[in-house]
């Protein structure tokens, strides 16, 4: 036994014994709110309900208000850019559509357009501009908005189910929340439910996704996104449920890209599902004589 384990021990022994001698004080802590309503189901229970959910939507139409923001996380510096109206249009599997207006004029900010591997961007007051590129970010811009890819609003608008090769765990856990305002701390019971895949020729698991539920209602309010490296891609914050007639949906959705870093608030105002959307639908007119510039 050496000398370090010998006084190591012997402090072990000890530290009982100096404590039963030690005076004490009895303070009161803030007890948290807990929810009404907390629910219970199976991890098989919760991955069906949330395949169910995916499986029954084929398109999504959301009217939305955008703000994004560029962030310099190290100099601890955020450019906010001015909200905007825009629509956005989803059709499964990859099909995806961003119209957006400048506010009050009514006229067209920008349009985008996907198939889930290539897009094509028009900037009407950048005299036309026209990108177009795969939607693989292979070659990273100074602009941090130029690195954005049309992918994460699929990510981000719904919560997809798993895919057949997907593992998964489910945890539970409660969360302490303090309301500023209220001065209120309410305590938050959820589900943790972990998605992964094996990789090939490894014992290795690469993380895909991680979704949050709240037990009281068993919606997820939490997605984080992880890239095939498992850096954390992107995390989308959902809150304010509200029933906009085809189910309850997100109020409010907030998506950040840690590695870009850029931040998007999304302000929901109406959502329908399930609507026939047609192939022109997710087609951009492209203005004759428009230069168009092609990302890698």
């Amino acid at each position: 036994m050496t000398v370090r384990f010998r006084r190591a021990a012997a402090a072990a022994l000890f530290l009982p014994l100096l404590l039963s001698g030690c005076r004490f004080t009895t303070r009161r802590l803030p007890i948290p709110k807990a929810p009404s309503i907390e629910q219970t189901v199976s991890p098989e229970a919760l991955v069906a309900r949330l395949n169910r959910r995916w499986e029954a939507l084929r398109t999504l139409t959301a009217k939305v208000d955008v703000q994004a923001s560029e962030l310099k996380t190290k100099e601890g510096l955020a450019k906010d850019y001015t909200s905007f109206p825009a629509i956005i249009m989803i059709r499964k599997p990859e099909m995806l559509r961003v119209y957006a207006r400048i506010p009050v004029i009514g006229t067209c900010l920008f349009d985008l357009a996907s198939d889930g591997k290539t897009f094509t961007l028009l900037v009407p007051r950048r005299n036309n501009k026209v990108i177009q590129g795969s939607n693989t970010l292979k070659t990273k811009s100074a602009s941090q908005m130029e690195n954005m890819r049309p992918g994460f609003f699929l990510d981000a608008m719904t919560v997809r189910g798993l895919e057949p090769d997907d593992l998964y765990s489910v945890t539970a856990d409660t969360v302490t929340v303090e309301d500023a305002v209220r001065k209120h701390i309410y305590s938050v019971p959820r589900y943790i439910l972990s998605i992964s895949r094996r990789n090939p020729d490894s014992q290795r698991l690469a993380p895909v996704r991680v979704v949050y539920f709240h037990r009281d209602d068993l919606l997820p309010y939490q997605q984080d996104v992880y890239d095939s490296e498992g850096n954390l891609e992107t995390q989308v914050v959902y809150s304010g449920y509200r029933d906009f007639g085809a189910g309850k949906y997100p109020s409010a959705v907030t998506i950040v890209r840690p590695l870009e870093e850029y931040r998007i608030n999304l302000a929901v105002n109406d959502v329908k599902e399930n609507q026939p959307l047609s192939d022109d639908q997710f087609v951009v007119k492209i203005p004759d004589g428009a230069a168009i510039q092609k990302l890698e």
